[in-house]
């Protein structure tokens, strides 16, 4: 399977040399389903196809190609994709060494650790009366249900548990905190299993909050601030991290899950080194995006990948790049049950356990440069 995927991706890129405005390429098939398809075989027949099915094919071959090529995997994921379990989806790829590093929002955090506690999640309708769903205590997200007190109430009394007198009163990134929590949810949760926050933790893969004050998570430090505590986010540490990641990696990619703040984040590593630090890296090497957002709109959600060339993002506006427009609760898990099926485990980068090093890894590169040392010196005086 590894040659098939070499070999399809030498194809793609010798057909796109080739003048597109000719009569060529591969036939269209008269598709055929059998009732004993495997995964590998459905995605060959989106491959073949045309238009989003196809995209989706190709996604899912590149996603292979990124394993493959043992590329630093990164996941982003908006929208709310943890309260419908998709969180078990990014557990197992954790857990095959398929995602190296994430970037989410805090709501798909908050909500993830409602299954880690046994907290009710349930399958509810959109065609609904949410005055009366208000008076009876049920939170609505389009079609799922959690119950005000038993689920978010809950929830929020273990986030408030977790961040209170015993954190750290120093300065911390989101992936410090994410990392508290799963090790705080792996040690006295019910369920530790249904996490993919205690799996990062296990095998130390760093998971930042692109924006972690619009979420539950930084609403239940509110009580601990006015009781007090200061709590100090170094957010300029945890976006020279993220670009260290990239900066330490021979080849990386990401699977972006929709747009928002956590594409960005993890798009703005490549101008962050070349743009601001003056390198000449390029950007990521391969990026998948499954998206519903349209271009046209100006939106970065909806912003082409090919657009993301002009500000350095990706190395090449023409290869290792795939955009299916399509829901991210149907492509996700076709392209990760494919690369499930054919490709092997991957021994994990652990990741979190090297962000120093990558840092200072980064600075001391930074600082050879003379003129940087000069800059250096006239900002201390």
């Amino acid at each position: 399977m590894i040659k098939l995927v070499r070999k399809y991706y030498l194809r793609q890129k010798i057909i796109f040399c080739v003048d597109p405005h000719k009569f060529h390429g591969k036939d269209i098939p008269h598709i055929k389903l059998d009732e004993n398809m495997t995964i590998e075989e459905l995605v060959n027949v989106f491959a073949s196809t045309g238009f989003n099915g196809r995209q989706l094919g190709e996604a899912a071959k590149l996603y292979a190609n990124m394993i493959e090529e043992n590329a630093t995997i990164c996941l982003t994921v908006s929208g709310a994709l943890t309260p419908v379990g998709f969180g078990g989806i990014i557990k197992t790829l954790i857990e095959r060494g398929f995602v190296d590093w994430i970037i989410t929002t805090g709501a798909n955090v908050y909500h993830e650790d409602h299954f880690a506690w046994g907290l009710p999640v349930k399958q509810g309708s959109f065609n609904v009366d949410d005055m009366k769903l208000y008076e009876n205590e049920i939170v609505r997200i389009r079609d799922i249900y959690i119950k005000f007190y038993e689920t978010l109430e809950a929830e929020d009394q273990v986030i408030q548990k977790m961040f209170g007198e015993d954190f750290p009163n120093t300065s911390f990134t989101t992936a410090e905190f994410c990392n508290v929590m799963g090790k705080m949810s792996k040690e006295h949760s019910k369920y530790p299993e249904k996490s993919f926050i205690t799996t990062a933790y296990d095998f130390d893969v760093p998971v930042y909050v692109s924006t972690i004050k619009d979420s539950s998570l930084a609403l239940n430090l509110a009580v601990h601030r006015l009781a007090g505590k200061t709590y100090n986010l170094d957010f300029v540490r945890e976006i020279i991290e993220q670009a260290a990641i990239l900066y330490g990696s021979e080849k990386s990619g990401i699977l972006e899950l929709g747009g928002g703040v956590p594409k960005n984040t993890a798009q703005q590593t490549g101008p962050l080194l070349d743009q601001i630090l003056r390198r000449n890296d390029g950007g990521q090497d391969y990026v998948i995006q499954i998206t519903d957002a349209r271009p046209d709109t100006g939106g970065l959600s909806g912003a082409t990948l090919q657009e993301g060339k002009s500000w350095g993002k990706v190395q090449d506006a023409h290869h290792g790049m795939v955009t299916v427009y399509a829901d991210a609760t149907i492509a996700f898990p076709i392209l990760a049950l494919y690369v499930l099926s054919n490709q092997k485990t991957r021994k994990p980068k652990r990741l979190y356990k090297k962000l120093g090093k990558l840092y200072d890894d980064l600075k001391e590169d930074y600082f050879k440069n003379p003129a940087n040392k000069i800059k250096k010196s006239k900002m201390k005086n």
